[in-house]
């Protein structure tokens, strides 16, 4: 049984100055959400709501394409009134360039305002790395942060999207992380998630592993990114059990969500994401179908489960609502 574990109602309202090639949102340079002030008056109103009728869910609150909001200590503070995550823990991908002076002000508020963590994302090497983002002069821009975020006692955690193309810069690059102060680096395989898909044919296989050191291979979990031949060989793993709601509020639907009971916009989404996984068979079932038992590329479960409804959809004409999209409402199951 599919039990709902927390909601998160965001709106897509604040731009981002770069245009990363496997951006999760697919930013194109128009933002799509719903005016924020609105959209916070209806948090705390939800979040209230939340606390006296579902104590049991958890409620976090935010905005995107990046966290270079306009009063964004105004909304750190909201954010760690109601306890979402984002008042302790903000994304620094994307924000406006900042000289230093400025940029150890922003800093200083943060701290003063609650902000606990501060996590960066590094592509590669300098040059690799802003061909990747997008914007000249990303990556020494994010390093400075690192290292004045390290001085100033911020938790600094920086995550690295690892495939073919990268793999021989990582330990270079995490060598100049620690460098500055870095103490939390850890790599991933990149999701296909929106335009990560455009990633597909650099996927990160076994056969790269030995380009990295010890060291960093240990920053990359191999409990949670496995070969497609390991995924087949246990079935696919246990199957989720819990989700998180995504409510993704808009200029044109706003309007309803502000009107609507909010037991009913719960009972929209959860439905949204029944009629998603139903039409699909089961991961194990799936694997059957379409799994490589000799594939050596790396994934994470949640993303090979995706592929291959890809592939089922393709195969048999499925056309359903996407709840993985999380341009719009739906759902992340674990």
């Amino acid at each position: 049984m599919m039990e709902t574990k927390s909601v998160m109602l965001q709106t897509l309202c604040v731009p981002c100055a770069c245009r990363c090639r496997y951006c999760l949102l697919r930013w194109d340079g128009k933002t799509v959400g719903a005016d924020y002030d609105r959209s916070q008056r209806l948090a705390e109103r939800f979040y209230t709501w939340i606390r006296q009728e579902r104590p049991e869910l958890k409620f976090n609150f935010s905005f995107g394409y990046s966290m270079e909001h306009p009063r964004l200590l105004d909304a750190i503070d909201f954010m760690n009134r109601i306890g979402s995550v984002s008042g302790k823990f903000l994304q620094c991908d994307g924000l406006a360039f900042r000289e230093e002076g400025e940029m150890k002000d922003r800093l200083a508020g943060l701290k003063d305002h609650g902000v606990e963590e501060l996590n960066f994302t590094f592509y590669g090497t300098e040059a690799y790395h802003d061909r990747f983002a997008g914007r000249k002069g990303d990556h020494a821009h994010l390093l400075r942060m690192v290292s004045h975020a390290a001085q100033m006692e911020f938790i600094v955690s920086v995550i690295i999207p690892l495939t073919q193309e990268n793999v021989g810069q990582a330990d270079e690059l995490i060598d100049v992380l620690e460098a500055h102060g870095a103490k939390d680096v850890r790599l991933f395989i990149p999701h296909r998630e929106g335009r990560g898909v455009s990633l597909e044919s650099v996927r990160l296989s076994l056969d790269d592993l030995p380009r990295l050191s010890e060291s960093a291979k240990a920053k990359l979990n191999r409990k949670v990114y496995q070969t497609e031949a390991e995924w087949c060989k246990i079935g696919g793993g246990d199957p989720e059990q819990s989700r998180t709601l995504i409510i993704s509020l808009t200029e044109e639907n706003i309007e309803r969500f502000v009107q609507t009971p909010f037991s009913e916009i719960i009972a929209e989404v959860e439905a949204l994401d029944d009629a998603y996984y139903a039409a699909f068979p089961s991961f194990k079932e799936l694997l059957d179908r379409y799994g490589d038992k000799a594939g050596d590329k790396l994934y994470s479960r949640r993303d090979l489960f995706h592929r291959c409804r890809q592939q089922y959809a393709r195969e048999f004409g499925i056309e359903v609502y996407d709840v993985t999209d999380e341009r719009q409402s739906g759902s992340r199951r674990y």
